[in-house]
């Protein structure tokens, strides 16, 4: 029986930061990556953002080199199981044996009733972004449908490409569950003057494909018709392995403070593990900054660094040249107090349930060149009480 030392079971950002957090502290043992997708580790943020706007940024950029670090990386495949207790994974049919397993499955798109193909595209993957940017050289009609993330900065990229884009979405005004009224309304702006069309209120039941475009059913029986669609639902995270392995799963794969599972020598990080936030509690993740943090601290906890992973993740979004930041809970029910720089343009908003800031949003934030930003977020939410309403007034970080 083959033996690795680590294996990492899924082939994403995840399985990258962990090879890599290895090697920072175990130079030589032999490491096993083992991915479903068809292709080796890449960037997944930058397939509905940089590389659609950005002539620089090409596919080959998209990589992230993880044979560098010298694991045997093995693409398309399919983990069928894996027994802790023994300490093996079987992928293919070939039982494998491990010192430490690290769960970084993700997630899969959620769908509908309409079955992925040609014109239909569930968004998640390198493929999907292959097989997208092919039909879009066509400058097709596309529905996106979903008017989170994914939904929205799809819907930028393709109209920025020269498609003729609708985008339906269950809001009445685009993010306007996470985003103050105002900037709900500005944003949805961005869109419009783009050209792209708002399909609000709206959710889809199901669809059917033909060879020359597809027809959406709305759940109240209206159809819009377009030539391709893309679908950006969110994701399910993939527990399957983790359950019927016996492990703790509870909304994602529950872990400790060291990012261990139920069982001693299997870890799980990234969208697939449910962990105790040192600031925020527990919860589970789909952001890159999480990946890469705790990826990396992942991989050196399988090796026994003993340090607890207490790093508190943000996240963001890019559509139009418009960046927004966030860490903790952004929700539009609880009271918002907003600081402004330049007002609409640059500033912060705070999310307060009574007396305790819940999320703080960067607005305007540029990218990693103001971390200062996001450590005045962190410095916030760690002591959620410690601002009144009236210094949060003044205290602008964006």
């Amino acid at each position: 029986m083959t033996r690795y030392e680590y294996v990492i079971v899924g082939g994403g950002m995840i399985a990258d930061a962990a090879a890599k957090g290895i090697r920072e502290l175990d130079p030589d043992s032999a490491i096993l990556v083992l991915g479903d997708d068809p292709d080796e580790p890449y960037t997944r943020p930058a397939l509905s953002k940089l590389i659609w706007i950005d002539d620089s940024f090409t596919e080959d950029k998209l990589p992230l080199g993880t044979p560098s670090t010298g694991a045997e990386v093995r693409t398309g495949v399919t983990v069928e199981s894996i027994d802790p207790e023994a300490k093996t994974v079987t992928v293919e049919g070939e039982t494998i044996e491990y010192g430490a397993l690290l769960l970084a499955t993700g997630g899969s798109p959620k769908t509908i009733d309409l079955p992925a193909g040609d014109r239909v595209i569930y968004f998640r993957t390198f493929a999907d972004y292959r097989h997208l940017r092919a039909l879009a050289d066509d400058r097709p009609h596309v529905a996106v449908v979903g008017g989170s993330y994914i939904g929205t900065e799809i819907a930028a990229a393709l109209v920025q490409n020269d498609c003729r884009v609708t985008l339906i979405t269950p809001d009445a005004v685009l993010r306007e569950t996470v985003l103050p009224a105002d900037l709900a309304g500005r944003f949805q702006g961005w869109f419009e003057d783009a050209g792209v069309e708002i399909v609000p209120d709206t959710r889809i039941a199901s669809g059917t494909a033909t060879d020359d475009g597809v027809v959406l059913t709305t759940e109240g029986g209206a159809t819009i018709e377009a030539d391709v669609v893309v679908l950006g639902l969110g994701i399910t995270p993939n527990t399957g392995l983790a359950e019927a392995a016996g492990l703790t799963v509870e909304d994602g794969v529950v872990v400790d403070e060291h990012l261990r599972t139920s069982n001693p020598s299997v870890y799980a990080a990234g969208d697939v593990a449910s962990y105790p936030d040192a600031l925020l509690g527990r919860r589970r993740i789909e952001h890159v900054d999480l990946a890469r943090k705790q990826g990396r601290a992942a991989g050196r906890a399988m090796v026994g660094d003993e340090t607890p992973f207490t790093y508190t993740p943000y996240f963001y979004s890019m559509v139009f040249g418009h960046r927004y930041e966030a860490v903790g809970t952004l929700d539009s029910s609880l009271d918002t107090v907003e600081a402004w720089a330049t007002p609409g343009e640059k500033g912060t908003v705070y999310y307060v349930d009574g007396d305790a800031v819940r999320g703080v949003l960067l607005w305007g934030n540029s990218s990693d060149a103001e971390p200062a930003a996001r450590d005045g977020a962190k410095e916030v939410l760690a002591e959620p009480t410690r601002f009144s309403r009236e210094a949060l007034a003044t205290r602008t970080l964006a």
